[in-house]
Order: C-alpha cells, then structure tokens, then sequence
C-alpha cells in the first residue's frame, strides 16, 4: 500500500465517521422527514468525495516533485528590509526603495541687503553683492527667516542581469519665490533626476565638470565663490578601475552673453552641440584627486537689436581634491582656468561670452577656486574655513558693470547632538568687484537647525 495513501485515509474515515454520527446525533435526530435525512447523507458524500481527489492531487503532485497543500505556505504580505543601508521592500518587489532629506531653518542677518532679488537674502549670491560708493545704503541690516533648503529624495535599487539599476529624484523648495506676507509657500524643484545601469547613466545630476565631494561643508546653501557648481541634463558613461575612474559626458547647452551697453546677461537659447566634458577620479594614499575637462560651443544667433550670428569653441580645465590631514581632519581645494567656464561658476557668475563692437563673440580667460580646511574639535563639534576667489580677464570694451571678479571667507561651528542633527552658526564675508572697479562687500551671520531623516 502507498504510504502516502495510507497516512491520508484515517483522515477520510475520521470524516465519515463523524458525518455519521452527525446525522444519528443531531441532524436526524432533528429532521422531519425522510428527505431531510437523504439531503444530508448526500452532502456528507460530496464532502467526502472532494477529500479523495484532493487527496489524490496531492499524490499526482508528491510523484512530480510538487509540494503538497498541506506543505506550502502562503506567501508573506508584509513590507521587508532592502538591500542598501535604511531601504525596504515591497510585497512581491526586489526593488529596495530609500526616503530621506532633511528640515533646515536658516536664520540670516546681514548687513547690508543683497539686492531686490529675495533669493540673495535667503544664500550668498556674490553677484548680488551691492556695488559703488552709495550701494546698499538704504538697505542696510537686513534679517531673513526661511525654510527653503528643506529636501526630499526618493533612491531606488533593482538588481539585474546586467547589474544594479539605480535611480534617484531628489527636489527642494528653492524654485518660484512665494511670499511672505502670509503663507510663505515656495515652489519645490527638481534637483536631482538620475537613473545608473552598468556604466551607463543619464538624467539630471551634477554636471561632470566638477567634483562634488570635494565641496566645503558650509551652513550657507551658496556655499562660496570660486566653486563650479551646476546640476543639468546629461548623458554619461563611467568607467571603473583599479584605483578609481573615468568619465565622459554630452550635457544640456546654454549660452548667457555679455552685451554692449548692459550689466544684464543674454540667454541665447540657440545653442546647437552639447557641452563636453571628461573627468579623471583617483584615489592615491589617503587623499582622492580629480582633474575634469571642458569643452563648449558658444553659440549666438540674435535677432534685433543685435542681429547677429556667431559661435566660438572655448574650453576650461579643473582640479580638485580631498586629503585627509588627521583622523578627522580634512583638507579641501578646486582650481579651475579656462575661456568658458562662464555659468559653470556658482550662479552664472560670470558670462559665456561677450559681443564685441563688431558683433562677434570674444570670450574671456577666467580662474577660480577655493581652499577648506575642516577641524573636528571634539567627536560632535566641528569647524571649517573656507577662503575663495574668482577673477575674469574680461575683453576691452566690455561694459562697466560687468563682472570682474569675487573672494569670499566662511567660518563656521557646526554641533550634531546625533548624527541626524546639525546645529550651526556661521560668519561669511565676500566682496565683488565688477569691471569699472567698482566695488561692495557683504558681512552675514547665518544660523541653522538641520533634522535629517
């Protein structure tokens, strides 16, 4: 006799056996007639009856290899931990998700108003920075509250065939002002829109032409002058190695033009060839070094009253680098020189191009950079300072309220309570010099409180 067979049967004849003492005990003791009697003894053999061909399935499927019924377990509907550090997992997913950001407050003072646009109020902007002997003076001790740096992400992680797929949508509320009279509401923005698979990855992210780790640690969003810093479009491929890696990307175009007669930059959107740019990351002892390339197609083609058709190849190059000094401590740089490094500088800095008395586009040899140095005076408390400078070698003939040139100073003092905590005051100082040599400077203390999750 088959085993299986013999394991099941007590459990059929246990069910007839009850069934039968159901209709003596209960139901017939209960029912009026004979049918009542018929109709029961007839649902009792349908019962038994569906138990023999489960019980034969089971042994169909035992023979194949199948577990069965009494063997398998329903699936669990529950959320699980994902792959990466503080992800999860869906029900039926292998895609581990990750939410994160953070609330920041930022409290700002400054001495003098940096300009009408609010946003220079809210981080330092250098080329808001009041300029000439009277500028500023009736909008002195200016005192700004404001929630804008707060910041959502979403990251997401698919294993596949042909590795990880990675994404990341990450946004803040730095985009249309709102107002301040009652709500204080402000638009969110896209800051980041990226997707990875393999070496390939394309969306927006920082651009290529920089390099995002080496950034200063700073309580003000701006951060300081001197740094290349733009997030865009871009398509890029990754190449790793021994000891690090190499990049290469085509990025989003965009030409701001210095015009004859006007401290106001031109955006010529008919640009026609993406931006290029190559970059080298190593990792040599402690420290990790990067050196990026640029190249740029500075393209115009204007109508009145400029009517005019132009375009100029430049370029720019760039280094930078993280070294530790200490088991803590570390010190950071970025040098960039070039003719089209233009909006690449913090905030369109400077311009791409510059039209000249003939109508034709002459570009400008520009340096800039920074140095950081960050001091760890115990395990939760910690400084930086950061000293950095911007010049332009701007053609003859360029207007006088064009940009020339920046430096700014930060120190700061940053306390974290946990390590989702970041208590910090800071102390910038910055100056602007256009190209009459007109002059401002601006003193600001900024605060912050900054609760990640």
């Amino acid at each position: 006799m088959n085993p299986a067979r013999s394991n099941r049967l007590p459990r059929i004849e246990s069910v007839i056996a009850a069934g039968v003492m159901a209709m003596l005990v209960g139901p017939a003791a209960r029912a009026d007639s004979l049918s009542d009697l018929e109709a029961q003894v007839e649902a009792l053999q349908q019962r038994v009856t569906a138990l023999t061909e489960a019980q034969q399935k089971d042994e169909a499927g035992r023979a194949a290899g199948r577990p069965s019924s009494n063997d398998r377990k329903p699936v669990a509907e529950v959320v699980t931990g994902g792959a990466t550090p503080g992800s999860f997992r869906l029900p039926g997913s292998n895609t581990s998700v990750a939410l994160g950001g953070f609330v920041k407050l930022d409290a700002i003072y400054s001495d003098r108003s940096a300009g009408a646009a609010s946003q220079g109020n809210q981080f330092l902007s250098p080329a808001l920075i009041p300029v000439g002997p009277t500028a500023g003076d009736n909008s002195r001790s200016q005192t700004t509250l404001h929630a804008r740096q707060s910041r959502l992400s979403l990251k997401t992680s698919t294993p596949t065939n042909l590795g990880d797929l990675t994404t990341l949508v990450e946004g803040d509320f730095f985009g249309a002002d709102g107002n301040e009279t009652v709500s204080n509401s402000n638009s969110f923005r896209v800051r980041h829109a990226w997707g990875t698979l393999g070496n390939l990855s394309a969306g927006q992210y920082w651009t290529n032409f920089m390099n995002e780790a080496a950034l200063p640690e700073t309580v003000d969003f701006g951060g300081p002058v001197g740094q290349i810093f733009v997030r865009q479009a871009q398509l890029r491929w990754t190449q790793k190695f021994t000891g690090g890696d190499w990049s290469v990307s085509l990025e989003n175009p965009e030409s701001l033009f210095a015009v004859p007669g006007s401290a106001t930059l031109l955006r010529a959107d008919r640009d026609r060839l993406p931006d290029l740019t190559a970059r080298l990351k190593l990792k040599l002892g402690a420290g990790t070094y990067t050196a990026q390339l640029l190249a740029r197609n500075i393209r115009i083609d204007s109508g009145a009253p400029l009517s005019t058709s132009d375009s100029r190849w430049g370029g720019a190059i760039g280094i930078s680098g993280v070294l530790p000094v200490s088991e803590r401590d570390d010190f950071r740089f970025d040098l960039n020189a070039g003719n089209a490094i233009g909006r690449y500088q913090e905030l369109g800095f400077f311009a791409d191009g510059f039209i000249d008395a003939n109508k034709r586009i002459a570009l400008a040899n520009e340096v800039s950079g920074y140095a950081a140095y960050r001091h760890y005076w115990t395990p939760t408390l910690r400084s930086s300072l950061v000293v950095a400078e911007s010049r332009a070698n701007n053609p003859g003939g360029t207007f006088g309220g064009i940009n020339r040139g920046a430096r700014s100073e930060h120190l700061n003092l940053i306390w974290s309570p946990l390590a989702s905590v970041n208590l910090g005051v800071e102390f910038i100082n910055a100056r602007r010099v256009t190209e009459d040599r007109n002059s401002g400077s601006l003193n600001r203390v900024q605060a912050s409180a900054q609760y990640l999750f």
